[in-house]
């Protein structure tokens, strides 16, 4: 039988509200502040910093202000947790099919999710204003590289340094994660949440794997690589890939379904989405053959990607159109969110590459998950310092905890 390890997610969105209803004064006088749109043309930004269990945060408060304290526009406000917040139960299998064997990788206690700490505020103006969305996305971008690269410097200095011994092996770039937001984000209510396959929800890219079964793998991952750098197009680099794939077995696909693994924190995420209520989807530019598999394995609801062409039990290297690039994607999270009668700000895009560009820019939130530096500095937060759990934290929400 599975084990199961029960977690909690607090559903809060109400500390986000309370925090905006504490700086009213703040904002101009007319302002509704359960008016998503109105509050969107404003300044007033979440800000959420993630951090590693590890490392001793007592002081983060601290950094934060500090940094604060130093521009004379901004003022801060703590979110505090909400004491009457309800809380969703996220049951996260161990073991998910009979497929699972000492063989498998995805098989066994493999971490659920990084433990981190999540610390939450607002961000406001002292004087109001009103700004441009243009302009709100600058400065959103401007303040995020300034605090960013302040806390690393002071995590580093501070904390780094006089525990080399526990932390030899930490890379200080990535051992915070700052996501400045507008506060729409946070109050809004979300319905759907569409993820890229591979190097978001597993850690391979199938077609590299493919590759290297076929003896291609250097020249494969070299232009995928690229492509997912946004340096060739995708349809171009995808039919150069499939046609390196000629005759490869269905036996050959079956293996590398076997041994394809989960991104950490992807079971947690998939799982807690859905206690949420999200429609989940799956939409890659990979191959259905893996995803459908893959989308099994976490319960996720929609799939969408190519087919790969197969006859008599091989590859053919032939590309079925249409090809499932950038812009396909964003046409098929834009059905989606028609189907299911829902504007686009209720929708959530996660990806890592540039063909998931698209799609996020559309998404009323964009997150890159460990993603390729273009990727990460076009979406609206990206995610470094924990499993694709971060999404979450992104959202809004405080961090997971054991039942």
């Amino acid at each position: 039988m599975p084990k199961n390890t029960p977690y909690s997610l607090p559903k809060d969105s109400k500390a986000w509200q309370q925090a905006v209803d504490s700086v009213a004064s703040l904002l101009p006088a007319d302002t509704h502040l359960q008016d998503f749109d109105t509050l969107q043309s404003l300044p007033v930004f979440a800000l959420i910093v993630v951090l590693p269990a590890y490392v001793h945060a007592l002081d983060i408060h601290q950094y934060v202000q500090s940094w604060v304290d130093e521009q004379p526009s901004w003022h801060l406000v703590t979110v505090a947790e909400d004491a009457q917040a309800h809380f969703v139960d996220i049951t996260i299998p161990e073991v998910i099919t009979s497929k699972d064997d000492v063989s498998n990788p995805n098989a066994g206690s493999k971490q659920p999710f990084v433990p981190a700490q999540v610390f939450r505020y607002l961000l406001v103006p002292v004087n109001d204003t009103l700004m441009h969305p243009g302009k709100k996305t600058a400065a959103a971008h401007i303040i995020d590289d300034q605090l960013t690269t302040r806390l690393r410097h002071d995590l580093a200095e501070n904390y780094l340094a006089k525990n080399t011994s526990s932390t030899q092996n930490i890379d200080s770039s990535n051992v915070v994660d700052c996501h400045i937001l507008s506060i729409g984000h946070m109050l809004r209510t979300h319905k759907l949440i569409c993820f890229d396959m591979d190097s978001t929800l597993i850690e391979q890219e199938v077609i590299v794997e493919l590759a290297k079964m076929a003896g291609m793998g250097e020249q494969v991952e070299i232009i995928t690589e690229a492509a997912m750098r946004g340096e060739i197009d995708f349809d171009e680099s995808f039919v150069q890939r499939v046609s390196l794939l000629k005759g490869i077995s269905t036996d050959v696909l079956d293996d590398i379904c076997a041994r394809l693994t989960l991104s950490v924190g992807a079971r947690t995420t998939i799982s807690a989405f859905k206690a949420l209520g999200y429609h989940t989807v799956l939409v890659s530019g990979g191959f259905t053959y893996f995803a459908r598999y893959i989308a099994e394995q976490l319960g996720i609801d929609e799939v969408h990607a190519n087919n790969l062409d197969i006859e008599e039990g091989e590859v053919t290297g032939e590309v079925q159109m249409p090809i499932v690039n950038g812009a396909k994607k964003a046409s098929i999270v834009a059905h989606i969110a028609e189907r299911m009668g829902i504007d686009m700000s209720q929708v959530v895009c996660v990806g890592d590459g540039a063909n998931d560009l698209p799609m996020m820019a559309n998404a009323d939130l964009g997150v890159a998950y460990h993603a390729k530096s273009i990727v990460q500095a076009r979406a609206d937060a990206a995610v470094n310092v924990t499993g694709l759990e971060g999404v979450l934290y992104a959202l809004g929400y405080p961090a997971l905890i054991s039942k």
